[in-house]
């Protein structure tokens, strides 16, 4: 039974080296490390709100991305819309340009035409006039080979005139 029950000095002697041990501890150990996990708990919270910082600082530059995307796809449709309107206009310029420009070059065509018409007709007019005469001098020349009748032709002329 000497196993079971130990002796009073052995409890002293034990006690007195757990108490100096603890004195130890408390004096050299456990003053760092209180210390070392005071300032690793710092360091970890300094981390963590480093981390909830960063994590707003990203929802914040989300939502800044989002607006700028929005604003330039605003922009951007506003610049096809823009460029849109131009081109229609530009294309309806040209195409009435090309109106104005075809109906200057119709009249052009036609004052041309017409012109050369009038230059057709003036020629064979003339050209009419000249047929006229040669046969009407052809006509005369056989009809007054003659003298006989000639006076004819001269007494039908002035019966044909009047004197005062």
């Amino acid at each position: 039974m000497n196993l079971l029950t130990p002796d009073l000095g052995l409890v002293v002697w034990t006690s007195i080296a757990f108490l100096m041990l603890v004195f130890l501890l408390s004096k050299f150990a456990w003053k760092p490390i209180l210390q070392t996990l005071k300032i690793r708990e710092e360091s970890i919270d300094e981390a963590l709100k480093a981390a909830e910082l960063a994590r707003e600082e990203m929802g914040e530059l989300k939502a800044d991305n989002e607006k700028l995307l929005v604003k330039a796809r605003e922009e951007r449709e506003q610049l096809l819309r823009d460029a849109s309107k131009a081109a229609s206009m530009i294309k309806e310029e040209a195409k009435t340009d090309a109106e104005v420009i075809t109906k200057r070059m119709m009249e052009d065509a036609k004052a041309g035409i017409e012109a050369e018409k009038q230059s057709a007709l003036a020629e064979v007019r003339s050209q009419v006039a000249n047929l006229s005469v040669e046969i009407a001098e052809k006509i005369i020349r056989k009809n007054l080979e003659n003298d006989k009748a000639q006076k004819a032709l001269v007494d039908e002329f002035l019966n044909d005139k009047s004197f005062n």
